[in-house]
């Protein structure tokens, strides 16, 4: 019963700027797959946002070009504790 914590505000914006002008760089800087472009099908190409692969980086708050992707942090923390770093 996880809420959503990756949240596009504006899906139009995001082919329109996001896919169109610079390429689709989400896709790109996400190792884990959690933004992919869907290329077949009558609404192709779609944007597709995978949640479980997120590694809660916040990658996607800051790099996004027109800031139109918002991160939360999921419910019950403030992200990934990672000891050794």
């Amino acid at each position: 019963d996880q809420q959503v914590h990756l949240v596009v505000k504006d899906m139009a914006l995001q082919k329109a700027s996001e896919h169109d002008i610079y390429a689709g760089p989400s896709s790109r800087y996400f190792p884990a797959g959690v933004y992919e472009r869907i290329e077949e099908g009558a609404d192709a190409p779609r944007f597709q946002i995978n949640a479980q692969n997120c590694v809660h980086c916040k990658t996607c708050d800051i790099k996004d070009p027109n800031q139109n992707i918002t991160w939360t942090a999921p419910e019950g923390g403030g992200g990934p504790n990672y000891p050794n770093m």
